[in-house]
C-alpha cells in the first residue's frame, strides 16, 4: 500500500471522528461556537475514492475470481462491523436511553448485518436509511460496490471500467428516473456510487503511469482538501458528487502522482491508517462515553469546547488503536492463516 494513501486513511477517519464531536459537543452546548466550524462528513467521499483506487490496484493483473474476492472482503469488512452491530444492538436493548440514534428493532438489526439498507425505526419522520450502527450506511454502499466489481472480475480486463461504468449507471438510472421506488431506489440511486468509480480510473492512470505532473500535484492537492473542507461547511447548493467527490478524487489523484519514498515516515500516522476501519467504527460508541462522562465530571476546567473537541478525537484514537491491536489484526491474520491453511488441511485429511 502507497504510504500516502495510509495517511489518507487516517486523515479520513479523523474527518469523521471530528464532525461527529461538534454534534455530541453541540448537545452539552446548543450555544457552542463550533457550531459553524462542523466540517468532516466527507472524509467518507475520501474513503469511497479510496476503495476503487485499492481494489483495482489489488485485482489488475491478477488472477482472480469473484469467489476469492468476495472471500478476502467479507474478512475484511464482516468481523469488526458484526460484533459492533451486536454489542450496540445488545446496549439498545438494555439501556435505550444512553443511545438516541439506536433503537432496538430484530428486522433493522438483521438487516444492519447483512448490508441491506433500511429505516432506522430511531430516525423518526426523517426516515434515514442507516443501520444500527449510523456510520455503517457507508458499508452498504462498500459491499454494493464489491457486489458489481467483484463480479466483473469475470470479464477481460481491458473492459471491466467500461463495464462498471455501464452498471453503475444503470442502476443509478432505474433508481433514480424509473418506476422505481422505496427503501431501495432511494440508497441505490444516489449518484455518490461514482466516487468507487473514479478511484478505479485513477488506479487505472496510476498503473499506465500517466499521474500529475509533481508541480501540478503540490498545488492542487491542498487546494482540493481546502474546497472538501469548505464544501462541507459551507453546504453549497451542489451535487455532493461535484461538492465532495471531486474534490477527494482530485486528493487522491494528487497524492499517487507524488514520490513519497524520499520522504520521513509518520509513523504514527501509518498506524493510525491501519487502525483506520477501528476508528471508523468504533468512535460512535467513545463519543457516547465521552459525552456520558462529561454529565458527570467534576472539574470546570473540562467545560470548554475546545478541551471537549481534544478528549474525543484523543479517546477515539485510543480506543481505535486498542481495538486494532486487540481484535482487528489478530481476527485478520487467524482468517488469513485459515484460508492459506485450507486446501492443504483438506488434501489432508481426504480419503484415498
Amino acid at each position: 500500500m502507497l504510504v500516502q494513501l495510509q495517511y489518507t486513511r487516517a486523515i479520513a477517519a479523523l474527518l469523521v471522528v471530528y464532525f461527529h464531536s461538534v454534534i455530541q459537543l453541540e448537545r452539552l452546548d446548543p450555544d457552542t461556537v463550533f457550531s459553524g466550524f462542523r466540517f468532516g462528513e466527507t472524509g467518507v467521499d475520501l474513503f469511497f475514492v479510496l476503495s476503487g483506487f485499492v481494489m483495482w490496484l489489488t485485482t489488475a493483473n491478477r488472477n482472480m475470481g469473484p469467489v476469492t474476492f468476495y472471500k478476502r472482503r467479507i474478512e475484511r469488512i464482516v468481523p469488526l462491523y458484526w460484533a459492533l452491530t451486536l454489542l450496540s444492538a445488545a446496549v439498545a436493548f438494555a439501556f435505550p436511553s444512553y443511545l438516541n440514534s439506536t433503537r432496538f428493532d430484530v428486522q433493522h438489526l438483521v438487516a444492519s448485518l447483512f448490508f441491506i439498507p433500511w429505516i432506522n425505526p430511531a430516525s423518526g419522520s426523517e426516515q434515514l436509511i442507516t443501520p444500527v450502527i449510523i456510520p455503517g450506511w457507508t458499508l452498504n454502499f462498500e459491499m454494493y460496490f464489491y457486489l458489481i466489481f467483484g463480479s466483473l472480475l469475470l470479464l477481460p480486463e481491458r473492459v471491466r471500467i467500461a463495464a462498471l461504468a455501464v452498471v453503475f449507471g444503470a442502476i443509478y438510472v432505474a433508481t433514480s428516473f424509473g418506476p422505481l421506488d422505496g427503501v431501495l431506489a432511494r440508497f441505490y440511486g444516489n449518484a455518490i456510487v461514482f466516487e468507487f468509480l473514479a478511484g478505479v480510473v485513477i488506479a487505472k492512470l496510476y498503473l499506465d503511469k500517466r499521474t500529475m505532473p509533481m508541480p501540478i500535484a503540490l498545488v492542487l492537492v491542498p487546494l482540493a482538501f481546502l474546497g472538501l473542507v469548505l464544501g462541507d461547511m459551507l453546504s453549497p447548493e451542489l451535487p455532493r458528487l461535484l461538492s465532495a467527490g471531486l474534490p477527494a478524487a482530485v486528493i487522491i489523484y494528487g497524492l499517487v502522482s507524488l514520490d513519497f519514498s524520499k520522504v520521513r515516515e509518520f509513523r504514527f500516522l501509518h498506524l493510525l491508517g491501519d487502525a483506520s476501519y477501528s476508528l471508523y467504527l468504533t468512535h460512535v460508541f467513545t463519543l457516547v462515553a465521552v459525552r456520558i462522562f462529561y454529565r458527570f465530571q467534576p472539574f470546570e476546567w473540562l467545560n470548554s469546547g475546545p478541551v471537549f473537541l481534544s478528549v474525543c478525537l484523543i479517546a477515539s484514537v485510543f480506543v481505535a488503536i486498542v481495538s486494532y491491536w486487540v481484535f482487528e489484526k489478530p481476527v485478520a491474520s487467524f482468517l488469513a492463516r485459515r484460508r492459506r491453511s485450507g486446501p492443504t488441511t483438506a488434501r489432508a485429511v481426504a480419503p484415498n
